[in-house]
């Protein structure tokens, strides 16, 4: 059905209506890129649709004079640093390429690799925080790992130029999704901010929504998929690059899509394009690297990642994660579970330490494997960095307070050399593995006790060498708060709240009385007065004993 629709909306053009459309495009993109000094930023991932507009771009721009190349022109690519390692490899070799034979040809275009913040890597939140993988859900990776770095590229730009126009290589045929996308923003367009004088440049531009004074073009935008590889095939690549081997990369899979530069939230998911993250769990199969494991034995060495992948792609592993959400709260939902019956559960969270420790332990496994059986020219491959790894580590000891400090001890394990952390003082530590040790035969198998005591005593580390301890109480009473209940009864007290919520929201009386007078009833047995001979332990608490009194005993005797 999809493929009728884009039949009907593109139909075939000849080779000779398709050159008779390069020539045109050609001389629009000339004509709006010497109409001003608004600089250009493409958007380039490597594969077939950035491909041709970079290459559209380069060789309208390069037939200008050189006096008339004065205006910067930008190609951008986000590695989110768990891309396809085949993609990542190709796309900065094109980078490299770009660069050296720009600088030859005295073309204004310079390449920029973009990376996200460490903060928002993929195994920083997924292993440090605990995230669980990205679900449509819960589409946590999209931001942080592609539009967080592009946008601030474009505002940097923007805040020093004033305005600046996005290249695109978008296509309305790739999915009727993105063509309705692509409509959608059609309605804010605008071309007279350019040119008040040009007609034929009308409605070539539009405002994206997300990026103020960004104005988008998309020169390929009614290009059919097979004119686009007729284009790569037939005109020669101008820096250096094999469009065959950009091909024979593409045989083998069935979707044929790219991952686009992401601008803003409305752009689709990377999940249907042939190439994107390799931890992708937003699809039910990576079936790129399936297709180049199964189609190459050159290729066999990207298995152990493939295996995480699929590891990581488990729809249920309430298991694997805590029963509270990230802030250390219950929060309850209501799902249907049979024919109008629902059921009340709570929210999973994020991944427990078992769990964090378990994926960093293969990620670290796959990384060493891989850099032993990869080709030469990919040995030097990282997974994970090492930067990566330290944040992880401070995540670890210094918010979730798990001072036993476990990450140095699994990298030893796993790759034999002992973990170099560069982050200032990291290795300055009051309380360590052996601390720990002692504190959870202690507790014994009551985790959330464990929890509870570290949090506390990681607390009191933390504000230690403080000058000024203001917050400290907050802290404490936080941690009490969230660690001091056991599972069930956390659970107990959020459905106890949700209840009187509920009673409150329909007016049920009867419901609100009895939760009133079981809070008086426990505000008076805590006003009663308290026998202040005994100093109150958090142990005496925690472990109530039944003998009696020890002073009361001992007047007995005597």
């Amino acid at each position: 059905m999809i493929e009728i629709q884009q039949l009907s909306l593109f139909p075939p053009r000849t080779v000779e209506e398709l050159v008779e459309d390069i020539e045109k495009l050609t001389k629009e993109i000339q004509d709006l890129y010497s109409l001003d000094e608004i600089p250009w930023i493409l958007g380039y991932s490597g594969g077939k649709d950035s491909g041709t507009v970079v290459q559209l771009i380069w060789n309208a721009i390069a037939a200008l004079p050189t006096e008339k190349r004065k205006k910067k022109i930008y190609v951008i690519t986000t590695d989110t640093l768990v891309e396809n390692p085949i993609v990542s490899g190709w796309v900065r070799k094109s980078l490299e390429r770009m660069k050296s034979a720009a600088q030859e040809q005295e073309l204004p275009i310079e390449p920029h690799l973009l990376y996200p913040d460490i903060k928002d890597t993929f195994w920083v939140n997924l292993i440090g925080k605990g995230y669980p993988s990205p679900r449509h859900r819960f589409r946590w990776c999209t931001e942080r790992l592609k539009i967080s770095p592009s946008n601030r590229f474009v505002r940097d730009v923007v805040r020093v130029n004033g305005e600046v126009i996005l290249v695109l290589g978008t296509r309305k045929g790739e999915s009727t999704k993105r063509a309705a996308s692509m409509e959608k923003h059609e309605v804010g367009r605008v071309s007279d901010r350019l040119s008040h004088n040009s007609n034929s440049l009308k409605s070539l531009l539009y405002q994206s929504p997300s990026l103020p004074n960004a104005l988008i073009y998309s020169p390929i935008q009614d290009w059919r998929t097979d004119e686009v590889w007729i284009y790569l095939n037939q005109w020669q690549n101008p820096w250096g690059n094999s469009n065959k081997d950009l091909f024979a990369m593409y045989r083998g899979a069935t979707a044929d899509n790219e991952c686009p530069l992401v601008i803003d939230t409305s752009t689709p998911s990377c999940g249907s394009s042939r190439f994107g993250c390799w931890v992708c769990t937003l699809v039910n199969k990576d079936k790129s690297m399936e297709a180049m494991i199964q189609n190459d034995e050159e290729k066999e060495w990207m298995q152990p990642l493939l295996d995480i992948r699929n590891e990581l792609d488990i729809e249920d592993d309430d298991d694997k994660r805590d029963f509270r959400r990230i802030w250390g709260y219950v929060q309850l939902f209501e799902r249907n579970v049979e024919d109008e019956k629902t059921e009340v559960q709570p929210i999973p969270g994020p991944y427990t330490k078992f769990w964090r420790e378990h994926w960093v332990r293969r990620v670290l496994e796959a990384q060493t494997q891989v850099r032993k059986t990869a080709p030469p020219e990919m040995r030097d491959i990282t997974l994970i960095t090492n930067e990566e790894l330290s944040e992880i580590r401070r995540i670890w000891l210094e918010e979730k307070h798990e001072f036993d400090d476990s990450l140095p001890k699994i990298y030893q394990e796993v790759t034999g050399e002992p973990f170099q952390d560069t982050r200032p003082g990291a290795d300055r530590t009051l309380l360590g593995s052996d601390e720990w040790t002692v504190l959870a035969e202690i507790c014994e198998e009551d985790t959330m006790y464990l929890e509870l005591m570290a949090k506390l005593l990681d607390t009191e580390r933390q504000y230690y060498t403080k000058s000024r301890r203001t917050g400290i109480y907050d802290d404490l009473e936080k941690y009490f708060e969230s660690s001091s209940r056991s599972k069930e009864d956390a659970i107990q007290k959020a459905h106890n709240q949700r209840d009187f919520k509920q009673a409150a929201n329909e007016g049920n009386v009867e419901t609100i009385k009895t939760r009133v007078q079981g809070l008086d009833t426990i505000q008076n047995e805590v006003a009663k007065p308290k026998d202040t001979s005994k100093q109150l332990s958090w142990g005496s608490l925690k472990f109530p004993s039944n003998d009696v009194d020890d002073s009361e005993g001992e007047d007995g005797d005597n």
